[in-house]
C-alpha cells in the first residue's frame, strides 16, 4: 500500500523538486468535493507507480497554496522537477483522472 505524503510550506519544495513527478492535492477538512477526491487519490496511490501522490492543507499552510495560485479546492498539480506540468480545478472520477494523467502513468 503506497503512503499520500502529507505536505506542508516546510517539506513542499523539497517534495515537489524530484525527477518523479508528484501529484499534489490542494484540500480543506470543509471542503466536500475534497472528500469525495480523497479516496479516489488513495486507489491511485496504491496503483500507480509513475509518480507519487502528496496532500497540502490550504488553511494550515497559505503561503504555499498562494504561491501556486490555488484558488478553488481540490485542485491537483502535477509537479516534475519543481515545475508544473498538469492543473487540474475539481474532483473527477477516476477514469477521467487517469485521463488526464495518462502521459505520467
Amino acid at each position: 500500500m503506497a503512503e499520500i505524503l502529507t505536505l506542508n510550506d516546510g517539506t513542499f519544495n523539497d517534495t515537489i523538486s524530484g525527477e518523479k513527478p508528484v501529484l499534489v492535492d490542494f484540500w480543506a477538512e470543509w471542503c466536500g468535493p475534497c472528500k469525495v477526491i480523497a479516496p479516489i487519490l488513495e486507489e491511485l496511490a496504491d496503483e500507480q507507480e509513475g509518480f507519487d501522490i502528496g496532500k497540502l492543507n490550504v488553511d494550515h499552510n497559505p503561503q504555499t497554496a498562494g504561491a501556486h495560485d490555488v484558488m478553488s479546492i481540490p485542485t491537483l498539480i502535477l509537479f516534475k522537477d519543481g515545475v508544473e506540468k498538469k492543473r487540474i480545478v475539481g474532483a473527477a472520477p477516476k477514469h477521467k483522472l487517469l485521463a488526464e494523467l495518462a502521459e505520467f502513468v
